[in-house]
């Protein structure tokens, strides 16, 4: 029965209500949309219900509150679950700034509105668009790799800021998760790296419906997985029935007391009724139910048939009296604790707005090493690593590390205080991923979605792994950067296996990923200078193994023409160029030597390094005509990897000297002549290529 007044229900009513109005308002926008998920929404309705309304520390009329506990659907089909969540607890909207505002974050016509065009109801949460999403999910794996990365952030922060008397930073991170989830790799490195860390301030719930889209999850899935996690190190709790309130909040409580490692939590539901003997296995199929099936369904919660986006007098009211009292009086109690903390702590305050707006603190860009010119010059893997580690110094909240390559790669931080971030010290800026890319990169965004600026490196060629991870984080515009090295067939005897090709062209094609590929270490110097300026794009920083020249700035364009993308680094003394010369990386320092060889043969040539096409497309077109002169037809690119793309700035004219097959393995010298990348093949491409301007 639905009453209509609050008063005439126990307190076990309103619960049953409030659980039923989830799983109704999922019946019906699936239904309406005719796609989606309903059934593990209806199935895990009690156990969300349970954690938001009498555990999550969480004030919905301020959901970006720094202290607030993270929520995360990993299993982001269920998106409907967590839209109904936002509306039945009445989460307020934030705006592009972050900052609070009154409107509703999900109104009930957002919800009649689920999977259509621009609502805020999309079919997968997305964060940004809809307030109160803590990150983007759908892509099974990466909502649990982001927690860890998460947890991790909260730890740091907690050790960071906290000072006697003032627990400024102490939430904790829940994240929803399927069979689906725990099937993908990147939720087994995720696990694996957080058992290690022993994060006691994460707690994974697992809905154990044994159903994925493929059908009965028997067919692929019969793994113990508690025992895995056993394994890992983690802490395991079960619960036989999703629908019993007090065995859930036994095991919520269980996760509070365990403070010495992650938890998991075995949660044997049932997808779609939510009742113990019905299984739907055709709602975890993205199909509405139909409406006699939606019917039978209502009947059977005692709801009106005919009713269809119901919310019954007092739902929200009960869960404002729960989650929204709850979360209001901890963050106001938080607010009057954080405003005596400004006044004794005033820099570590400073440090904590700055965070939480992406600001900078002042002077971030000072001490910035400056490098000679030296025709031998340094790997620009070397000389990133030295303006990483002044950067760091200057931004207190830069924390990182590398998977497995901490001694190779050049992104430890190497000063004094820097420390390493490991289980019972958890205060270090260095974090050790193991062999684990994917993980990291899932990690990386959990951490930048906390506020701390992430950085994470690995080979070039790597990337690969990372590559699912990077795309939501360029989807969800947050600045985290990804630092490759081993760039090209630089790397030499170790072969193709670990010789980038495609990787340069594949980042390029990403929405939203900015990508730069400095050519020398004074470009590696303004590249930074670009990326900690980023707010809303994460980057891809590639950088060379082997030495490359450190170029002559008296004789040659200024390096803070990086921050435009591309620029003229040489040019013909009068007039306009017979050829212009573009390269990225190591390779410009070829076209630099081709460029002088032109010029004493009486050739007028050009050198054009493009360290970011991302950046110059950004640039105004009288800029890129004064850069690329369209009257200019005979073009040569130099870059050691797979020419794709470079046709857009080569015109039908031009030539380009790159990768058409995987690299070999051999000394670099052999590499290079083997391949085509000596200053004689760029010469012989510049003439080519002004004998075919001219025909």
């Amino acid at each position: 029965m639905v009453a209509s007044e609050q008063t005439l229900l126990t307190s076990n009513q309103l619960d049953t209500l409030s659980i039923n109005t989830i799983r109704t308002l999922a019946m019906d926008a699936v239904q309406l949309a005719s796609s989606g998920h309903p059934g593990a929404p209806m199935g895990l309705a009690p156990t969300a219900y349970c954690l938001w309304q009498q555990f999550l520390r969480y004030d919905p009329a301020d959901p970006v509150w720094p202290n607030r506990d993270r929520f995360i659907l990993s299993n982001g089909h269920a998106s409907m679950l967590l839209y109904a969540l936002l509306h039945l607890t009445g989460v307020r909207g934030v705006n592009p700034e972050y900052e609070q505002e009154g409107e509703w974050a999900v109104t009930l016509d957002d919800i009649k509105h689920f999977r259509q065009i621009d609502s805020r109801t999309p079919g997968h949460p997305e964060y940004r668009l809809t307030p109160g999403v803590e990150t983007t999910t759908g892509p099974l794996g990466q909502g649990v790799g982001n927690s860890v990365g998460m947890a991790i952030a909260g730890k740091w922060l907690r050790e960071h800021f906290n000072r006697p008397g003032f627990e400024v930073f102490n939430y904790n991170v829940y994240a929803m998760c399927g069979d689906g989830d725990l099937m993908e790799g990147v939720a087994s490195e995720a696990a694996s790296l957080a058992g290690h860390l022993k994060l006691p301030n994460l707690c994974w719930i697992y809905d154990n419906n044994r159903v994925t889209l493929d059908g009965p999850a028997d067919w692929s899935f019969t793994e113990d997985v508690g025992a895995r996690f056993a394994a890992y190190g983690w802490n395991v709790t079960h619960v036989t029935d999703a629908n019993d309130l007090n065995m859930l909040s036994n095991a919520y409580n269980n996760f509070l007391r365990a403070n010495d490692r992650p938890t998991l939590i075995v949660v044997n539901s049932h997808i779609g009724y939510g009742a113990p003997h019905k299984q739907d296995t055709s709602a975890a199929h993205g199909e509405a139910l139909g409406e006699d099936e939606i019917r039978l369904a209502k009947k059977f919660y005692s709801w009106p048939e005919d009713a269809h986006f119901l919310v019954p007098d007092g739902v929200r009211q009960h869960f404002q009296e729960g989650i929204g009292k709850r979360g209001q009086e901890l963050r106001q109690e938080w607010e009057k604790q954080f405003a005596e903390y400004s006044k004794k702590y005033p820099e570590l305050a400073d440090q904590i707005n700055r965070m939480q707006h992406r600001e900078l603190p002042n002077g971030w860009d000072k001490n910035l090493p400056s490098f000679p010119a030296d025709p031998k010059g340094v790997a620009t893997r070397d000389s990133g690593g030295r303006v990483l580690n002044a950067l760091a110094q200057n931004v207190p909240w830069m924390v990182g590390g590398s998977a497995d390559l901490a001694t190779s790669d050049r992104t430890r931080l190497k000063f004094d205080g820097a420390g390493d971030f490991q289980r019972g010290s958890y205060g270090g800026r260095n974090l050790h991923f193991g062999v684990r890319e994917h993980g990291m990169a899932a990690a990386l965004s959990g951490l930048s979605l906390c506020k701390i600026r992430p950085f994470g490196g690995t080979f070039f060629n790597f990337s690969d792994y990372m590559r699912p991870s990077i795309r939501l984080a360029s989807i969800m515009e947050i600045p985290t950067i990804y630092i490759f090295t081993h760039d090209s067939i630089g790397l030499g005897e170790d072969g193709p296996t670990h010789e980038p090709i495609e990787q340069l062209a594949a980042l390029r094609a990403m929405p939203g990923l900015m990508l730069l590929r400095p050519a020398d270490a004074n470009e590696v110097v303004e590249a930074w200078k670009v990326i900690m300026q980023l707010r809303d794009h994460p980057v891809a920083l590639v950088l060379t193994r082997q030495a490359v020249p450190t170029f002559d700035r008296s004789k040659y364009g200024p390096a803070s023409g990086v921050a435009r993308g591309a620029y003229i680094l040489a040019d013909a003394t009068e007039g306009k160029p017979d050829v212009i010369l573009m390269g990225t990386g190591s390779e410009v320092s070829l076209c630099v030597e081709a460029y002088e060889q032109l010029k004493s043969q009486g050739i007028k040539a050009r050198v054009v390094s493009m360290p970011s096409w991302d950046l110059f497309e950004r640039q105004d077109e009288a800029y890129q005509r004064q850069v690329l002169p369209v009257e200019v037809k005979a073009r040569v690119s130099v870059e050691a990897a797979a020419t794709f793309g470079w046709s857009r700035y080569l015109g039908p004219t031009g030539i380009a000297i790159g990768m058409h097959r995987f690299g070999a393995s051999a000394p670099i010298k052999d590499l290079l002549k083997k391949f085509g990348f000596t200053t004689e093949k760029v010469v012989a491409a510049a003439r080519e290529a002004i004998a075919r301007a001219k025909s």
